[in-house]
């Protein structure tokens, strides 16, 4: 089976309220869609993770997050955009841009245009974000392979072809804001 159907089959499985793994920039992350509740606290469920933390949403593409960034300084978008695509996620004001169980009880969401081709590739055949967060329990340390995942969540975990760079950290949280380094 061609990588390019493996990920259409695991951007339906999104579609209709699934989980799915899939490479980042670093380590393997879950994903779902960010406007399902269902989705996303079977999500928080399989990590052993409180909703209220918030999650980060990912895409291929600047033009999702428009909304968000059309409330920053022109200095603070532009920090933004110079790291994008990359491994830097950006806590930005939400405005109600995305519902209470993706910004947990921040007035903050967490959002990054990902470099992984994995991750962008999934974005692009959904035509939009996902949520993405470090494939493991809480706490416990993120998978930097397929097979660390598999024992994580078992092997019948959708998942999408790729792998993460294997010297690379999980992404640098920011504030949008401040420009203060959170993680």
């Amino acid at each position: 089976m061609t990588s390019q159907v493996r990920i259409r089959r695991a951007a339906a499985y999104v579609q209709s309220g699934g989980v799915v793994a899939c490479p980042a920039e670093a380590v393997w992350g879950l994903s779902c869609d960010p406007w399902s509740l269902a989705a996303v606290e079977q999500l928080c469920d399989m990590k052993q993770r409180p909703i209220s933390k918030g999650v980060i949403v990912a895409s291929g593409d600047v033009a999702d997050f428009a909304p968000l960034l059309d409330g920053l300084t022109l200095d603070q978008r532009q920090a933004v955009l110079d790291s994008w695509p990359g491994p830097v996620t950006w806590l930005v004001p939400h405005r109600n841009f995305f519902p209470s169980w993706v910004t947990g009880e921040s007035t903050d969401v967490a959002i990054r245009v990902t470099s992984a081709p994995a991750l962008s590739k999934l974005c692009r055949e959904l035509g939009g974000p996902v949520v993405t967060t470090s494939a493991n329990y809480a706490g416990a340390q993120p998978a930097k392979h397929l097979f660390q995942v598999l024992r994580y969540f078992g092997s019948r975990t959708v998942t999408v072809p790729g792998a993460v760079n294997l010297t690379g950290r999980p992404s640098t949280i920011k504030s949008a804001t401040t420009g203060e380094v959170m993680r």
